[in-house]
């Protein structure tokens, strides 16, 4: 490291510096996979939502330019626990992998992310918690840093460890603390906060708990003397503390019957706080199972879904989901789970009327999400958080699948375009790849996208001669400019001034991994070794016989 460089407080590990070069793929909806209610049941039913099946690494580089800075709340729930999966590794290695897969997914994450109110919330265990504390915060910034929420996942003893596992973290870093806290939402009394507030007095305006009137430190405004009404009695701030309100707030409050000072009216005064006048308590990083669900209450939910055989191994609670979408989001938000699991995020996120996205590659995207988000939709799923939200059903969303590496070998080992691809498909690429987005249009057979009001792409397979360019140019005219994405030109690159010419696949060649499919957390099935591929600089399809920049062969 150069001295100039400054250091920096940052987690190490073999392969960090290792970056894929992942290709933005296209998404691909399946009809016959996406599922919408035969009706609407309120104004504010949500169709729209979206169901990856692919890789998720390569499911959320396809989703970074449309969302990019729009998704409000994103949880994820990746897994942790690696079981045998390294037997073969020393330990070093198996954090190195684990902490490199989850760095690069990180990394988008934090993108997609609302730059003013978003939140990210990360469940993780003890063994890697620490970790990843670290890697986020060199991530995301450790001023992002705001919570480590304890969730008790168990209320019974194991006695048959040495000390028992009780309980998960949940990490959670904000894009802006200050907003973020503007926005977040409080946290509803359960029965046992409410427990404490009785009517002692019978006062018509319900139940009511006493809170203590004095604070900490030393104001002058806030040091008067309270003589209570019905003794006369003479009260001074206790010791080292104050007043919470100054004297005509106190005479306000009085006035309102507000303020108790016990049965006899001798006691030190204290203020009455209303149930009715709560709106709900701040949320605190202890999170019990009584507030939070634990793992007995997920496995009953599934069972409920599912036959037992079916169930899924590790699920979450619909009540820690509902936890943190209450605290982040509100109705109508964007939120995004890319390790959907059994699909608890997006369930629980349709229940509380939020957008959602879920990213799953493993067959249970098939055997437990669609089944599962079917009978939530049907409002025949009754457990959960069903009753809590009075939810009946409705809306819906739409499945897609990754499409296919856009390039693929030969049988000579040349890139070429994958023969999947058609015309559309192929337009829809080279707009992600060139970061156009995609939009073509009806009268325009020239106009496939933009990336400005005045910038455009036309993408072809085609080799363009002089005079279909000359007719191209002249029908887009001097006030717009159009990318030209094709198989060869037979002119120099620069002879027309609104056309940018480039060839395909020559000008993608370098930009990705292409045919790499699979960057799975799947740590069991690690190869021992990758084997080198070919260089795509080496040409393809289209090098061997294609014109030049200056149209020469």
């Amino acid at each position: 490291m150069s001295s100039k460089n400054k250091t920096k407080l940052e987690l190490t590990w073999i392969g960090k510096d290792k970056r894929p070069k992942l290709e933005p793929r296209i998404l691909l909806e399946d009809p016959s996979k996406s599922y919408h209610a035969s009706h609407k049941v309120s104004e504010t039913d949500i169709f729209d939502n979206k169901l990856i099946f692919g890789d998720n690494l390569l499911a959320l580089k396809s989703l970074e330019r449309d969302y990019i800075g729009k998704v409000k709340c994103i949880y994820i729930d990746p897994p942790y626990n690696t079981g045998s999966a390294f037997d073969h590794y020393d330990d070093g290695v198996e954090h190195s992998i684990w902490l490199s897969l989850i760095k690069e997914r990180l990394e988008i994450i934090w993108r997609l992310l609302d730059s003013n109110e978003g939140s990210l919330w990360v469940s993780i265990d003890d063994r890697e918690m620490p970790y990843l504390r670290v890697v986020m915060d060199e991530l995301c910034g450790r001023d992002c840093y705001l919570a480590t929420n304890v969730w008790q996942k168990r209320y019974s003893r194991e006695n048959r460890e040495s000390i028992g596992d009780a309980h998960e973290y949940v990490l959670v870093y904000v894009k802006d603390k200050n907003k973020f806290k503007a926005i977040r939402n409080k946290l509803p009394l359960g029965e046992k906060q409410k427990k404490v507030y009785k009517n002692r007095n019978k006062d018509p305006r319900g139940l009511w708990r006493s809170v203590s009137l004095s604070a900490q430190g030393y104001r002058p405004n806030q040091m008067y003397e309270i003589v209570s009404p019905v003794t006369g009695k003479v009260h001074t701030p206790p010791a080292g503390s104050c007043w919470k309100v100054i004297e005509p707030k106190f005479k306000e409050l009085l006035s309102e019957n507000r303020i108790y000072f016990g049965k006899d009216g001798n006691a030190v005064p204290a203020r009455i706080q209303f149930l009715k006048d709560i709106e709900g308590m701040a949320p605190w990083t202890w999170w019990p199972h009584e507030e939070a669900g634990h793992t007995d209450e997920a496995k009953k939910e599934m069972h409920a879904l599912y036959k037992a055989e079916n169930a899924f191994s590790t699920p979450k609670p619909e009540r820690l989901i509902e936890r943190i979408l209450h605290i982040a989001t509100n109705p109508g938000d964007l939120v995004l789970d890319s390790f959907a699991g059994s699909g608890t995020t997006g369930a629980v996120a349709h229940k509380m009327g939020r957008k959602w996205i879920m990213v799953e590659l493993g067959d249970h995207c098939h055997t437990h999400i669609i089944p599962r988000l079917q009978k939530v939709i049907n409002g025949e799923d009754e457990g959960g958080i069903t009753k809590s939200v009075n939810w009946q059903g409705g809306g819906g969303f739409r499945y897609y699948r990754l499409a296919p590496s856009l390039l693929e070998q030969d049988r000579w080992g040349r890139w070429v375009i994958s023969k999947d691809y058609d015309a559309a498909m192929l337009a829809e690429a080279i707009c992600k790849l060139e970061g156009f987005t995609y939009a073509p249009s009806d009268s325009k057979w020239w106009n496939h996208g933009y990336s400005t009001e005045q910038d455009r792409i036309y993408v072809t397979t085609q080799t363009l001669s002089v005079e279909q360019l000359q007719a191209l140019s002249e029908e887009v005219g001097e006030d717009c400019s159009v990318l030209v994405c094709c198989s060869a030109f037979r002119c120099k690159a620069d002879r027309f001034p609104n056309l940018t010419l480039k060839k395909i696949p020559k000008m993608v060649l370098s930009r990705c991994e292409y045919g790499h499919d699979d960057y799975s957390l799947n740590v069991e099935n690690l190869p021992m070794q990758e084997k080198p591929k070919p260089d795509p600089s080496q040409g393809g399809l289209f090098q061997d016989e294609m014109l030049d920049d200056n149209g020469q062969g």
